[in-house]
Parts: structure tokens; C-alpha cells; sequence
């Protein structure tokens, strides 16, 4: 698994893929920290960290559509198959490498959030008989952290799924955005109209309940209080891991067919 972590990590910069990763994620993180904390005066980063997870379905595809796909293109993936690793070994080292990227990426936007800090300081300075201290809200920014970090390693596994059965990249690309946005969406569906007027798109409690868990937004709200949800946490890994088990279930039958 160590030697395919390798391998994935040093390919991500030997080709651009890693570096238009990288960069669109640090600028579309900074410009959204921008508009939702710095441009509405605030210090609540809820927002920031809602529409970071809503940009995740452009930017994951960029990170897993070419993790199998190349491969079946290249015509390596037969090398890989047969190399003295297991099929699980193989996918693990794979989303591991995604998720190095993805997590380095997000630990480093956490400086977009170093003049909230600096700002509060100063208020808090100007105003120091103030009842309450002025600043972002450290729990709550490391529970969204954590929180969108699970959502990003759902996201990833899913991708990796979906490029495992393809040897076209941008078809790949599409497929995952297409369904991470349908997993956005459900949420939506949830929450539009009033329960009180009747005017909710599903009034139908059983569907609303099933849809409510399928969505992956709608575990996320906890998180950005501060709160660690363990059912929301056992909900991430277990759909991770489902998708990472389905991945090593089409290998495993295409190196034996």
C-alpha cells in the first residue's frame, strides 16, 4: 500500500492535475472566506464552511477522476493487478494519497482565517470594558473542519468508485459531480417551504426521513456548531467505507474475469 501511496502522491505533481487542485481550492476557499465573513462583517464562518462543502463538487472530481481511469487507459492497471499487493492494499494507497491532498489543502486555507482573529484582537483592544469578547469561535471552527473533512473523504471514496469504472476521465468527472450534486441536492429538498403551511416539496414523512439520510449536508450542521455528532461521524465512515469496499469488489471481479 506504501509503495501505491507513492506512486499516487508523486504522480499528482508530476502532472497539473495536483497543481489545478491545489490551486483552485486555495483560491476558491480564500474568495469564499472573503464574501461570507470579511464582506457581511461577521465572524460566524457556518457559511464559509456550507458553500466550501457545495464548491467540493467541482473541485473533488479534478482529485479522483484520473485514479483508475488513467490507469485502464494507460494500460497499467493489469500491472497493477498483478503486482505482489492485494486489491484492498491498491485502493487504499490510492484514497489515501487523495486524501493527503485534499487535507493539506484545507489545512493550509485555515490562514484565510487568520484576520478574523486579528481583527477581533483589535476590537477587543479598542473595547476592552466590552461583556464579550469579539473573535471567530475556535470549537466551531474545528468542528467544521472535521466536519468537512469527513464530507471530503466521502466525496473522494464515492469518486474513486465512479473512476474505477470508466477509462475516460471526463466521464468520470461528470458521473461524480453529477452524483455529489444529487447528494446536495436531497438536502434541499428537505428544506424548502414550511412544515407549518404545508408547502414543503415532500410532505411525506417516510420519504422525508429517508432522503434526510441519504443527504450528506444534513449531518453536517452539528459540526458547524462546534458539536461532535457521533452518529454523523459513523455515517461518514460508513459510507466511505462502503464505497471503498464496492471499489475493491470491481477489481476484485475484474481480476478474475
Amino acid at each position: 500500500m506504501l509503495a501505491i501511496y507513492k506512486k499516487e502522491m508523486r504522480s499528482y505533481f508530476i502532472n497539473p492535475v495536483g497543481y489545478v487542485f491545489v490551486g483552485v481550492f486555495l483560491a476558491m476557499s480564500a474568495a469564499l472566506c472573503c464574501y461570507t465573513t470579511l464582506q457581511s462583517n461577521t465572524y460566524s464562518t457556518a457559511s464559509y464552511y456550507y458553500w466550501l462543502i457545495l464548491s467540493m463538487i467541482i473541485i473533488i472530481p479534478l482529485l479522483t477522476m484520473r485514479t483508475f481511469s488513467e490507469e485502464r487507459k494507460m494500460r497499467t492497471e493489469q500491472m497493477l493487478m498483478t503486482a505482489p499487493i492485494s486489491i484492498t492494499g491498491m485502493v487504499m494507497g490510492k484514497f489515501l494519497a487523495a486524501m493527503s491532498i485534499y487535507g493539506g489543502c484545507l489545512a493550509v486555507s485555515c490562514i484565510n482565517l487568520i484576520p478574523l482573529y486579528l481583527i477581533g484582537r483589535e476590537e477587543n483592544a479598542a473595547d476592552p470594558d466590552a461583556l464579550t469578547l469579539k473573535g471567530p469561535v475556535t470549537p466551531e471552527i474545528i468542528g467544521s473542519l472535521l466536519g468537512v473533512l469527513l464530507v471530503g473523504a466521502v466525496f473522494i471514496a464515492i469518486g474513486i468508485l465512479i473512476s474505477s469504472m470508466t477509462e475516460n476521465q471526463l466521464s468520470a468527472a461528470v458521473v461524480t459531480i453529477a452524483v455529489l450534486a444529487l447528494m446536495l441536492i436531497l438536502n434541499m429538498l428537505n428544506t424548502v417551504g414550511s412544515e407549518e403551511e404545508g408547502t414543503r416539496l415532500v410532505n411525506n414523512y417516510a420519504v422525508r426521513y429517508v432522503i434526510d439520510w441519504i443527504s450528506v449536508v444534513s449531518r453536517f450542521s452539528n459540526f458547524q456548531y462546534g458539536v461532535l455528532d457521533w452518529s454523523a461521524l459513523l455515517y461518514y465512515v460508513s459510507v466511505t467505507f462502503i464505497a471503498i469496499y464496492l471499489t475493491v469488489r470491481v477489481y476484485e471481479r475484474r481480476r478474475w474475469a
